[in-house]
């Protein structure tokens, strides 16, 4: 375009440049489809302008087709304008509307799992990937029920009510279950937190400090990693069995070689392998640890979701000096959208205190009593019971069709509790590349490179079974079985 013609900013008139602003806002997704914008007095007072520059502004967009006015409430995002301003995602370039752009093949396990928790986002997306349960399982209308009873109760809170350790009536109700779980536990011990990962975090900050050296199962879950990393410390992975757990010799071998300043385990349904370690070996970890006073930080996050008779024990349940730091929530098992989680951190208890105030200062009241109602009011065991069975099931059905549909030799884990299977496929098959395929189908994946710092899972993936087994999800399994055999 020849210079004379293209008009300059400067040029421009005060209507023009504020019409041309809120199409930009359109295109960016401030404002979406059917939502209203700014009123004519608000525009003026939020810009700067004459309403008689809004007025002409308003009806420019319109003009372009940008909004249209209803008459005695405003005006509006056209649906056609915002989808046809909107940027296509990469995907849909590709040809899908929805997944995510592919990652390079060698990226660092932080980036890796944040693409995947991107990837799950997608609305026609298969979330094989997903770290997170199926929340239409989850009694969140019923909860939300209480919040709004509680809010409407009471216009303010007392910042005193929310302070650490938490909510009196909420800690007294985890106590209560522990209790009746055959695990009394002192509730002045217990201190709230904003989900499980608040808690490992605080946990871990209270026992080591930046370049100390933390033993990690091995593969493990990566927010141990992350939490590992964000503090500036070092992990160290020990080999973990499929059905056993973490290795006790090998994890001996590792403390006589170097100092560990902390153990974090999950000896209850790991993520990613659904092993649940027997109390035999879970007292000789202890054992072993506080032989060497050596602090375990224990992630419990599923201890409500077993497919047995009894919910098992904890390191907790076999701590004599106070070493274990039990972390757990009910993001897993009742509502993750409240993020409420927990610390039993033993003699570490007012470190974590103290931290929790220095880190996040509060856990908001209304999620804390809002979840102390439904356990004290509503059929939480029954929920339970639904939700193990759901998960029991779908676990079953999910292990069948991938030694079906998969390629000869790939391997499966028995996980005895949880939602995510552990799949082992034939070394030649790489996960990442697997991981790619499937996005551009609109299928995720785990692949096994999130689950350590080292290349040991190259040839592994994780898979979610707590979603509802529809025609949708056995094509895409049978897909995802497709493209693994043409890479074998």
């Amino acid at each position: 375009m020849p210079e004379a013609a293209r008009i300059h900013p400067n040029r421009m008139k005060l209507y023009e440049k504020l019409a041309d602003e809120i199409t930009e806002a359109v295109r960016r997704g401030v404002f979406a489809a059917g939502e209203r914008v700014a009123s004519v007095r608000q525009a003026s007072q939020q810009h700067g302008v004459s309403i008689k520059t809004v007025l002409h502004a308003y009806a420019l967009l319109e003009s372009r087709g940008i909004v249209e006015s209803r008459p005695q409430s405003g005006y509006f995002v056209r649906d056609a304008a915002a989808r046809a301003l909107a940027p296509a995602p990469a995907a849909a370039r590709a040809g899908r509307k929805s997944a995510p752009p592919p990652v390079p093949a060698t990226v660092d396990v932080s980036r890796l799992v944040l693409s995947t928790l991107r990837s799950i986002r997608a609305h026609d997306a298969v979330p094989f990937g997903s770290p997170y349960p199926d929340p239409s399982l989850f009694p969140w209308r019923r909860i939300n029920q209480y919040a709004n009873a509680i809010a409407r109760r009471h216009a303010s809170w007392n910042l005193i009510d929310d302070l650490p350790p938490g909510n009196p009536e909420l800690i007294r109700q985890i106590a209560r279950r522990y209790a009746e779980n055959g695990l009394p536990v002192d509730p002045g011990e217990i201190v709230i937190t904003l989900g499980a990962t608040e808690a490992i975090n605080l946990s871990l900050q209270a026992v080591a400090k930046p370049g100390d050296t933390v033993a990690v199962e091995s593969p493990t879950y990566y927010a141990m990693l992350h939490a590992i990393e964000r503090l500036g410390m070092r992990a160290i992975e020990v080999a973990t069995h499929p059905v056993d757990g973490i290795d006790i010799d090998a994890l001996a071998k590792a403390i006589a070689r170097q100092k560990i300043a902390a153990c974090m385990v999950m000896p209850n349904f790991q993520n990613p392998l659904g092993f649940c370690m027997s109390d035999e070996r879970k007292r000789q970890l202890v054992e072993l640890l506080a032989a060497h006073e050596i602090p375990a930080i224990e992630n419990d996050v599923y201890q409500e979701l077993y497919f047995g008779d009894t919910r098992p024990s904890t390191l907790k349940t076999f701590d004599t000096q106070g070493l274990v730091l039990h972390c757990a929530s009910f993001s897993k098992s009742l509502t993750a959208s409240y993020r409420i989680g927990w610390a039993l951190p033993g003699r570490y208890r007012a470190q974590v205190e103290k931290l929790k105030f220095l880190n996040t200062l509060t856990t908001p009241s209304v999620p804390q009593i809002a979840v102390a109602d439904y356990l004290r009011q509503d059929g939480y065991d029954r929920h339970l019971r639904h939700l193990r069975r759901v998960y029991r099931q779908q676990a079953s059905i999910m292990s069948a069709l991938v030694l079906r549909f998969f390629p000869v030799g790939t391997r499966v884990s028995t996980p005895r509790g949880g939602y995510v299977l552990w799949v082992e496929l034939p070394v030649a098959i790489d996960s990442m590349r697997l991981y790619q395929a499937a996005l551009e189908r609109g299928i995720t994946v785990g692949p096994g490179m999130m689950f350590s710092t080292r290349n040991d899972f190259r040839h592994f993936i994780r898979l979610n079974y707590s979603y509802p087994w529809t025609a949708q999800a056995e094509a895409a399994l049978k897909t995802l079985g497709e493209l693994a055999t043409a890479m074998a």
